[in-house]
């Protein structure tokens, strides 16, 4: 493939590049907020510790048709650390791949370029792919064109709710029995004081509408301490020391971005219940959600998921995913569950290839597979997110 790629190390160059990769932005199909200069930006100030930056620029430095955003960083797995090169989206989000108009070549132009560069990692992996058949045959054939051929396999799942053609239409594909608790739910509620529901959603600072509406976020974090998840020591909470600083900057820049759907429900002046999310052209990604236990008996946070879809439905929302894994307390609200699938390729160093066979071993072993699902190293910092209540 004839096509220049130049390498960034250092976020300081990137600068520069803000225009492009916000214009190449709107051209990538799947786009969302992890894959905004600004999401990027805001996680590097924070999480840079410990990874080297090796962003790809595709095309003319003065034009790119398209941006590769990888790191190096190590990982521990049972076999001791192992330097792997994967996306920057480190778990916070369910979907990753390059900026561009067209993913599969930009993808073998920048890995064509390191391979031919001198090898800082043991394990290359490209991490929550779509399972789409289409983009599985075009990301294989682009790694194996490019020199690095991968072993395909599941690395998790991803639940959303369709709300694309509207509220009835979903709704009606909730059983009576679930239908009939979450209203239950809302008068045993709405017999202990006012209840209200509140959305909050900016469009950006391109159209001069981003207040970060502070007290809104701080109620979220009221409601995120009185929750079970508060207890954690996970970071799946909004409230906890490993994410707060990151979480509170990013809420700015997601309010900038316009990016930002923040959701209470109220019990009199009393935040109970926070779905805290993200929202990329009609399509809402789940990042917190949470609520006081107290009011665990009379389905808060049930009755928050519902007022949320519906609300989403009525404002034309064509997709609601509500997070990767921990299924079990989204089979209520769930339409369909989308595989996400792992591109792995081993260097040829001893730790490599040892994990290779330990990761072909444990899948061979219904007993291993079960113990440990993703088989080897994981994201070093993979937020379990708060999930729905049933």
């Amino acid at each position: 493939m004839n096509t220049g790629v130049y390498e960034i190390n250092q976020f300081e160059d990137l600068l520069k590049l803000r225009g492009a990769w916000d214009r190449l932005l709107g051209e990538t199909p799947g786009a969302d907020f992890f894959r905004t200069f600004a999401w990027l930006e805001t996680y590097w100030r924070h999480f840079q510790a410990g990874q080297r930056l090796r962003v790809m620029v595709v095309g003319r430095p003065s034009h790119p048709r398209g941006i590769v955003p990888l790191v190096v960083r190590s990982e521990a797995t049972r076999l001791g650390k192992v330097r792997v090169l994967t996306w920057p989206l480190d778990g916070w989000g369910a979907f990753y791949g390059p900026v561009g108009a067209d993913p599969a070549e930009l993808l073998e132009a920048a890995l064509v370029h390191v391979r031919a560069e001198r090898r800082d990692w043991d394990l290359l992996e490209l991490r929550w792919s779509p399972a789409d058949p289409v983009l599985r045959q075009q990301t294989t054939e682009a790694m194996t064109y490019a020199g690095v051929p991968a072993t395909v396999w599941e690395w998790g799942s991803s639940a959303t709710a369709n709300l694309a053609e509207g509220w009835d239409a979903y709704w009606n594909t909730r059983n009576a029995k679930r239908r009939s608790n979450v209203r239950r739910n809302e008068k045993k509620l709405n017999a202990l004081g006012r209840l209200r529901y509140e959305r909050y959603r900016p469009r950006g600072a391109r159209y001069g509408d981003n207040d970060p509406r502070w007290d809104l976020y701080e109620a979220c974090l009221q409601a995120a301490s009185s929750s079970w998840q508060a207890n954690s020591s996970s970071g799946t909470t909004l409230s906890h020391v490993q994410v707060r600083d990151f979480l509170h900057d990013a809420h700015q820049t997601a309010v900038d971005s316009g990016a930002l759907d923040l959701n209470l429900i109220w019990l009199d002046e009393r935040p109970i219940a926070f779905a805290y999310n993200y929202i990329w052209e009609n399509r809402v990604f789940g990042l917190r959600q949470g609520f006081n236990g107290e009011f665990a008996a009379q389905g808060a946070g049930t009755v928050l998921m519902k007022r949320m879809l519906e609300d989403s439905a009525h404002r034309g929302d064509t997709e609601f995913d509500l997070g990767v894994d921990y299924l079990q307390g989204k089979r209520n609200w769930l339409s369909q569950v989308n595989p996400l699938l792992c591109y792995s390729h081993y260097a040829a160093s001893p730790r490599a290839q040892g994990l290779r066979f330990k990761r072909w071993l444990e899948k061979s072993d219904p007993w291993a597979r079960l113990l440990n699902p993703r088989c080897g190293a994981a994201p070093a910092n993979d937020p379990a997110r708060e999930t729905s209540p049933s």
